[in-house]
């Protein structure tokens, strides 16, 4: 049991892994025995300082880098590949939001978060398609997973068009890329996360009891299931899981 869920020896790229989600995937896949997980975010003191927390549970150097529209992501590809010839573990978490009335909603508001949310994953991965190739095998296959939303499964009455569009789009494309990826065994799969603490998701963060209250759980998401979440579809517990969204909410999108 402790070689199907160990990622020992894999190497790992995390983006947006400076906070929330992607600081706890990272956290995760070192505290899981990763040889290195690499984090990158837009703003490299924050990235660098992150880093240096997560290395306390193993190797985890700063890659700081946009990863949002073809151009951003193919930079941060070419600078991970010249520290790596090989890629185990791929997680596409950067994501952007943006909240707006209808009548005023505006087209950065919407390319924004796409480019982001969307672009950013499906452009990064191409880009790395060879690095993943090269570690993947029969009995080892690499991993990319995808972070969606339980707002592109259910919808949440709050003004976020292009969030909820591109992130339902995500769950969608993650199944186009892994009908395509297994091919090269490389598995591809997505988590679609509810309430978890994060600059991002404010009300989670602040939450006084009254979001909780609304989940079936009857709490917040917390770091362990986030990392337990993460870590499975990392590792080979995980190599039948093809194309799948894993929703990790506590219950409330069944709810909605």
């Amino acid at each position: 049991m402790n070689d199907l869920f160990s990622l020992e020896g894999r190497t790992a790229l995390v983006t947006g892994g400076s906070r929330g989600l992607g600081f706890m995937i990272a956290e995760g896949f070192l505290k899981a025995g990763a040889r290195c997980v690499y984090i990158s975010s837009r703003k490299a003191a924050a990235c660098d300082a992150a880093a240096a927390k997560l290395s306390e549970f193993g190797t985890c150097i700063s890659l700081p880098g946009d990863a949002s529209g073809a151009a951003s992501a193919k930079a941060l590809a070419a600078r991970f590949l010249e520290l790596e010839p090989k890629l185990d573990i791929l997680v596409n978490n950067a994501g952007a939001a943006w909240g707006e009335d209808f009548t005023t909603f505006t087209e950065l508001g919407w390319d924004k978060v796409m480019d982001t949310n969307l672009k950013g994953p499906f452009f990064l991965t191409q880009a790395l398609h060879g690095a993943l190739k090269a570690a993947a095998g029969p009995t080892h296959l690499s991993k990319v997973i995808n972070i969606a939303s339980i707002d592109g499964l259910s919808i949440n009455m709050q003004e976020t068009y292009s969030y909820a569009a591109s992130k339902a789009a995500l769950v969608h494309l993650t199944k186009r890329m892994a009908l395509r990826l297994i091919d090269d065994q490389i598995a591809v799969s997505a988590i679609a996360p509810g309430a978890f603490p994060s600059d991002m998701n404010r009300e989670a963060r602040d939450d006084t009891g009254a979001l909780a209250a609304l989940i079936p759980a009857k709490r917040i998401g917390v770091k362990s299931d986030m990392m337990g979440a993460a870590i499975f579809l990392a590792s080979k517990a995980a190599d039948y899981v093809v194309g799948s969204t894993l929703v990790v909410d506590g219950g409330l999108s069944s709810k909605r």
